[in-house]
C-alpha cells in the first residue's frame, strides 16, 4: 500500500539531511531557529540534517512546513528547491482531496495524515463521511478513523485495476509498522526481494522501513483495510 513487481536490492534512504540543510543554509534560518519553530532540540535538527537520525512523518512535515517547502521537493532530484506551498495546502486536505486533485505520491499523502496529530476522526464515520485522499498512481485511501495523539491511522485502501502504491514502479519505505486485510480483488505485495500474491482474507503485517511496494495485475479493484502506525 504505502503510504509493493520483481525483487530488487533494497533502496538507499533519500539523502533528507543534507537537502533540509541545503534549504536551511538558502534560507538564513539557523539551526536553533529551525529547531524552535519544528518544535524540537537543536540537537535533533542536527542528527537529522547529518543522517545520523531519521525525522517520523509528522517532524518531516513540520520541518518542510517551516522551511516553505515541500515533502516532493525534499524526495525530488537534487536540484535547488523552490519555495513551495506546503504538502497540505499543495495536496488537499484529506476531505478535499479528490480523483481532479490526485496527491503525488505516498510520502505527501503520510504527510497530510500526520498533519494534526490532535484531530479526531470518529468515533463513528459513516461511509459517505469519510476522508478522502487519492494517489495519482490509482490508488485511494478512506480514513475510518483517528483517535487524537495516537500514532495509527485506520484506512480503507482501494486499487484500481493497474493502480500501484508507487507510480514510480521502485520499491518504498517509511517509518513506522503496517497491518493490512484484503477483502476483495487481488495484489501482489513485493516485500524485500520477495513477491506474495493476496487474496481475499489475507493479512500482512511488516515493518515499514522494509522496502515494499503493492500493484493490482488482475481486472477488478482491490479493497483492503490497512491500519499504519508512525
Amino acid at each position: 500500500m504505502f503510504s509493493y513487481g520483481e525483487p530488487v536490492p533494497p533502496l538507499p534512504a533519500p539523502p533528507l539531511g543534507e537537502r533540509i540543510r541545503e534549504e536551511r543554509l538558502r534560507r538564513g534560518v539557523t539551526l536553533r531557529g529551525l529547531a524552535r519553530e519544528v518544535g524540537v532540540s537543536a540537537s535533533l535538527v542536527s542528527q537529522i540534517e547529518t543522517g545520523k537520525s531519521q525525522p517520523s512523518v509528522s517532524t518531516l512535515y513540520a520541518i518542510t512546513t517551516a522551511l516553505g517547502i515541500s515533502v516532493e521537493d525534499l524526495f525530488g532530484p537534487g536540484e535547488q528547491a523552490a519555495p513551495a506551498a506546503d504538502p497540505v495546502a499543495a495536496a488537499g486536505t484529506a476531505s478535499q482531496a479528490s480523483p481532479a486533485s490526485p496527491v503525488p505520491s505516498v510520502a505527501a499523502a503520510l504527510a497530510v495524515l500526520a498533519a494534526d496529530p490532535v484531530q479526531r476522526v470518529g468515533p463513528v464515520v459513516r461511509a459517505d463521511g469519510r476522508d478522502r485522499l487519492e494517489l495519482d498512481s490509482g490508488v485511494v485511501w478512506e480514513r475510518l478513523g483517528r483517535v487524537p495523539g495516537s500514532d495509527a491511522d485506520f484506512l480503507l485502501v482501494t486499487y484500481a485495476p493497474g493502480g500501484s502504491s508507487s507510480g514510480t514502479g521502485q520499491l518504498m519505505r517509511h517509518s513506522g509498522t503496517e497491518y493490512g486485510y484484503l477483502v476483495s480483488g487481488a495484489l501482489t505485495l513485493t516485500l524485500g526481494f520477495d513477491d506474495h500474491d493476496l487474496r481475499p482474507g489475507d493479512a500482512v503485517c511488516f515493518e515499514s522501513a522494509t522496502p515494499h511496494r503493492y500493484r493490482n495485475d488482475g481486472p477488478e479493484p482491490a479493497v483492503g483495510v490497512w491500519v499504519v502506525t508512525e
